[in-house]
């Protein structure tokens, strides 16, 4: 069975790069018995200019998207699409749109444990700020997240209060700008071949399965 390494480029606040998790997970298991995968996941900003303590999400989304209208339009439209893969979106109860630094550092120190953790952080991520309303960028927030997932709560309280490797997550969103991802979720296959957005399970499934059969075709022909 071949492996294929998947880098997922996303950020907590984005309800795509969640819709882009649950459909990913899908086309995982649809191919579970022909392809072995691997996710790690990467950061992206948002809105890199958010102070600390956040800012009013609903003013702030209304003046991005153009106004409530818009807002409550693209809304039902994913709380649909949501719902077809499990999640319940639950925009009204998100009131501060956070600085998404730390969360992206603790998805880091998770993975320097494993990558069972990483995806369980990930995964508490989106959903305290999707499903539950909670400010991802509150430290506490994020040490009850950190704790649940397996990770040492005292030794994250110690690394959140630092500085520690906030210039490594600023510089691994600027190489991935550099490499051209200007939208996320964006999904990198074995460092390799790029798939732009929140692509169905199937869509997802065939590229596994394509970028699989060309790895055992180049594998024959080197035998």
């Amino acid at each position: 069975m071949e492996r294929i390494t998947i880098d997922v480029v996303s950020d907590v606040v984005c309800p795509w790069c969640y819709l882009g998790k649950a459909r990913l997970e899908l086309a995982i298991a649809e191919v579970q018995d022909e392809v072995g995968v691997d996710v790690n996941w990467r950061p992206y900003r948002l809105n890199p200019d958010y102070p600390r303590e956040g800012v009013d999400q609903k003013k702030s989304l209304a003046a991005k998207l153009g106004g409530e209208e818009r807002v409550a339009s693209a809304h039902a439209m994913l709380t649909g699409l949501g719902r077809e893969v499990g999640i319940a979106f639950n925009f009204d109860a998100i009131e501060i749109g956070p600085n998404t630094l730390d969360a992206h550092r603790l998805i880091h120190w998770a993975v320097t444990e494993d990558r069972e953790k990483q995806d369980r952080v990930v995964d508490a991520l989106f959903k305290a700020n999707f499903e539950e309303g909670k400010n991802v960028g509150d430290h506490a927030v994020l040490l009850d997240i950190a704790e649940k997932a397996g990770l040492d709560r005292s030794v994250i309280a110690a690394l959140l209060a630092s500085d520690a490797d906030s210039d490594l997550i600023v510089a691994e969103i600027e190489s991935a700008q550099q490499m051209g991802v200007s939208g996320v979720p964006f999904f990198i296959f074995d460092q390799q071949y790029g798939v732009s957005g929140a692509q169905t399970p199937d869509v997802l499934a065939s590229a596994l399965r394509d970028i699989a059969k060309m790895k055992a075709e180049a594998r024959s022909a080197m035998n």
